[in-house]
This record gives structure tokens, sequence and C-alpha cells, in this order.
């Protein structure tokens, strides 16, 4: 059974940044929508940023890269953290333990900053969270 969220934060992961960002990602509107509706705090980390603008630039051009980096920077809505190196750690203590798994490190350092920050939510659209029993939106 999946904890309610006692830090009252939603952490993003690159998917849900990326489908807010591609209209035409099939995930697009229930991300919008969601983002829309949302009025919980947003975390995510220096390493998911990386990853997303890279993503976004690789699929839809460097300036669109541009304007999401600088949205995202500037937001009040959602705090872009730095990872610290216990966080690191602790991510490749998760990496190798799970090589069942085809997380990603970046997804690691996301499980061991919730953990950490006793986040139980996630903006998400793959499995991943789900198996580190996490609770994701927007579904």
């Amino acid at each position: 059974m999946v904890e309610k969220n006692k830090s009252g934060l939603v952490y993003v992961d690159t998917s849900g940044w990326y489908a807010l960002v591609d209209e035409s990602d099939p995930e697009h509107r229930p991300v919008r929508e969601w983002f829309e509706e949302n009025k919980t705090p947003l975390i995510t980390s220096d390493y998911v940023f990386d990853e997303t603008i890279t993503l976004i630039r690789t699929s839809l051009g460097h300036q669109e890269a541009v304007q999401f980096g600088e949205r995202l920077k500037e937001s009040k809505v959602a705090q872009l953290i730095s990872v610290p190196k216990g966080d690191r750690e602790r991510a490749w203590e998760i990496f190798k333990k799970y090589d069942d798994q085809v997380f990603s490190f970046t997804d690691c350092v996301s499980f061991a900053q919730m953990e950490r920050l006793d986040i139980r939510t996630a903006l998400a659209l793959d499995d991943d969270f789900k198996i580190m029993d996490y609770s994701v939106v927007p579904r």
C-alpha cells in the first residue's frame, strides 16, 4: 500500500516535464490539465533538469530547450534542488541493488531524494516510480 504524501510535495520526473512541453506527446493533455489544477508544491532535481533539457534539445530543438530551462529556473511553482553527495551515494546503492530493473541513474537519484525528503508522490509517466512503490500522478 502506498503511503500518503507526508512531505506535501510532488517530485517531477523528466517524463512529466517532457509531456508538458511536447504537445504531440500522447500524455500532454492529461499532464497539462494536472499542472493547471495542481495546488501542491513541486520539486525536481538538477539531474532531472539536465535530462529534461537534453531530451527537449534532441527531440524539439535548442530554442524549446532554452525556453523550458528558463521557465523552470525562474519558476515559483517548482523548486529546483541540487543533488548532494549523500543522495548520489544512496542512488548508487539503489542502482546496484535493482539489477533486474532498467532504472536510469537519474531515476535512482530521484528515488534517493524522495526517500530523504519523505516524498511519496511523483509526476511520472513510466512504471519505474510505481515499481518503487511511489504513487504517481496524473494517473
